[in-house]
This record gives structure tokens, sequence and C-alpha cells, in this order.
């Protein structure tokens, strides 16, 4: 699933677990000549570089694109080198890593050579454990690598279905042109609480609304936790499958049709 930057952009400022600093977008240019030593980099990450520069998701501090050298000709400071996605020790084979916990923690490699779910240039994401130097899969995009590292600060863990936990693997949720919107980990405790799910539907999670009134309920246990069901936000009961309409049982397939029922 493409990312949804504006659905980003809501998750980073909802993230008190993402540190951003100074704000020091990175011009394009700067973002071309990278790119120029280290190949294309994904839509999402550049969106995160030309928006914040510089920051981190929990302890994970987020590579930026420091300048080659100042107005007067001298070289970035060593930090700015160490920083900067194009560092040489970044780059080894087909993994480029964008993303380093301190003391010898975990980092997180963009995989180059795999395309993800995500498309459109997106790398899938995998997740390098700091003792053994094992490799994990993690993410579709630097989009889902945000969105399942806020999932996990909010004690998310990968999400409250494998459905909506693919989706976010992908993309901090999605809002369409029609008004169907799914929920990612920034909003998902929040809806739930204000229509106290689970206390009139235990079992059942909102996932998302239609911007009209209406919910996405998906089983949150059990042996059917694919199917998508729509029904009022005034009338959540226990039985949401007999009370609601069976919209889809494939999410991230109907997302893609455009959220049609």
């Amino acid at each position: 699933m493409r990312p949804d930057l504006t659905q980003l952009r809501d998750l980073v400022e909802d993230s008190p677990g993402f540190g951003r600093r100074r704000a020091a977008a990175v011009p394009e240019a700067l973002i071309r000549e990278a790119e120029s030593r280290v190949g294309p980099l994904p839509p999402s990450y550049r969106w995160w570089l030309a928006e914040y520069g510089h920051g981190r998701a929990g302890n994970a501090d987020i590579a930026t694109v420091a300048p080659g050298g100042s107005d007067d000709g001298t070289a970035g400071s060593e930090d700015d080198m160490y920083e900067a996605v194009t560092a040489g020790w970044r780059l080894s084979g087909d993994r480029l890593c964008f993303a380093v916990e301190p003391d010898c923690g975990d980092d997180y490699h963009f995989a180059l050579d795999r395309a993800g779910e995500a498309g459109d240039g997106e790398y899938p994401v995998v997740h390098r454990d700091g003792t053994d130097g094992c490799e994990y899969p993690m993410a579709e995009s630097f989009a889902g690598f945000l969105a399942v590292r806020a999932s996990e600060l909010r004690g998310l863990r990968d999400g409250p279905n494998p459905a909506v936990a693919r989706l976010w693997r992908s993309t901090p949720g999605v809002l369409l042109d029609n008004g169907v919107h799914v929920y990612g980990p920034h909003l998902i405790q929040e809806r739930n609480e204000t229509f106290e799910v689970s206390r009139y539907a235990p079992g059942w999670v909102l996932v998302g609304d239609d911007s009209g009134g209406d919910g996405f309920f998906m089983r949150h246990h059990g042996r059917d936790r694919v199917s998508v069901h729509r029904l009022g936000l005034g009338a959540i009961g226990g039985d949401v499958a007999a009370a609601g309409e069976r919209v889809t049982d494939d999410l991230l397939g109907w997302l893609r049709a455009g959220g049609t029922s």
C-alpha cells in the first residue's frame, strides 16, 4: 500500500517518542546530491528529509543529509558526516543503513535488492540485531518503519490484528478521497476509547470510519480476523457482525480498489 504522507505527518506530530530536533529541512538539491552517491532514496524517506531533516524514532537516530561543505569550501563537522546517509559505513552491498540505536544497539536498513508491497520506489526495511547480526523483515517502506515504531512505543505491539499490522508496515493509516479512513497507531487507541468499543463490543476493534457516521470494525481475537464490517458509530453492540454490513475480507485489496462497497 502506497504511504499516505498526510497520515505520516500526523503520526510524526502526534508521537512523543519521535524526537525531532530543530527544524532542519534538507533542500532538494542536497537530497539529489546524496542520491548521486547512494542511489535513489525511497519517497517517504525523501519526504522525511525535506520536512524534518533530523530526528529519531524511539531511540533510533535517523540518518540525515549533511552538506558536502560550507560556503567557504570547508568540510562539514564530524557529527554531520557520521549522521549523513552518505557516510561510507552506511552502504554495504544491497543494504543502506538509515537508522541506528546507540551503544552498539540494533540498526535498520533499506533492502535495496527487494521490491516491497508499498511500491513506487519504496524499499522494504530490515531490522538487524545488534547482538548477533541476524536480520529480520520489519516494514515495507520507511513510512511503515515509522508506523511500526510508533505502534511499539504505544504498547500496541504490531497492531490489533494481522490485517491492520500488514497495512501499518506500509503506511500509518489511509484516508481515501471518498472519506474512507483507516486509522494509524496514532489514532486507533483514542478512537476506540472515545466510542467505548471494548465496553459495548468486546472482542472487536474500530479500525476506521467513513467520515460520515459509520465505523469499520474487525475482530481483535478469534478465527475470523480478516473481515471488515460497517456499523453506525451510535449503534455499537456486542454482535457487530449481525448488526452491521460485511464490507470485505481483504482490507488492503479493498483500500487499493478505492474503498468502495
